[in-house]
């Protein structure tokens, strides 16, 4: 079952054009890995995915409806398709269990203990329970990271979208980043991830979205990608990553 589709998407800046024709699909339970170089238009994608960024024209269908249509609530669509960020966009004056908690609460209306329940639980499966009361500033970047992945967790999306979570952390906090989404992927959470982790890609994805220039060049699984690309742009990327 289509939870995303994504039909001739193009996205302007002025008169540049920065996603051009974007089409494609997301299943649900799958695990969608946008790759492509720096500067291609990836996470204008997802920001448009998420209502971030508002596209020029084209059509975002979620659950049946057009996202792109007037009328749509982006603050509801934004509570069913959660988005974690490069830079962890906590609150630094709020607790890591504050933090979590700000939106099933205030913008959810949630129970209280239901809420916190919730977030305990899930800040234990990443590892930070112990850490519930310390401050932003107290944790790593790699458990920065954690904690917004459980924030955005804990308004039980139905899709997740992380634009390259791993990008400003340090090699060694890396791995224990990508084991929680590894996890989620297990799970059965669909997800669209943005990522230049090639490796982590080829193995947890379900198919490969790789865009140049705004536009898709290629849209194939991981074992077709990487070991046979179509194209011979996608050929030179992927030589790039190769020592």
């Amino acid at each position: 079952m289509k939870v995303l589709e994504v039909k001739n998407l193009v996205k302007h800046y002025g008169k540049k054009e920065i996603l051009h024709d974007v089409s494609f699909s997301v299943e649900k339970g799958e695990v969608k890995a946008i790759l492509g170089p720096s500067g291609s238009g990836k996470s204008t994608l997802l920001r448009c995915l998420n209502g971030l960024e508002e596209a020029s024209s084209g059509h975002i269908y979620f659950d049946g409806q057009d996202l792109l249509a007037p009328e749509t609530h982006w603050v509801e669509v934004r509570q069913r398709i959660g988005m974690v960020f490069q830079n962890y966009e906590l609150f630094p004056n709020l607790t890591v269990l504050d933090n979590v908690l700000l939106g099933p609460l205030k913008v959810q209306k949630r129970k209280p203990a239901e809420a916190k329940a919730q977030a305990l639980q899930l800040l234990e499966r990443v590892g930070l329970d112990a850490r519930a009361q310390d401050y932003p500033r107290q944790l790593s970047g790699g458990q920065k990271q954690r904690v917004a992945i459980v924030r955005a967790l804990a308004m039980n999306p139905e899709v997740m979208l992380f634009d390259e979570v791993t990008a400003s952390l340090d090699p060694e906090m890396v791995r224990e980043v990508l084991e929680v989404i590894k996890s989620l992927a297990e799970d059965g959470t669909t997800m669209v991830l943005v990522t230049h982790e090639m490796q982590f890609a080829r193995q947890i994805a379900d198919e490969i979205l790789f865009i140049d220039e705004g536009k898709v060049i290629e849209n194939d699984s991981p074992e077709t990608f990487f070991n046979h690309p179509k194209t011979e742009r996608a050929q030179r990327f992927l030589d790039s990553f190769t020592i």
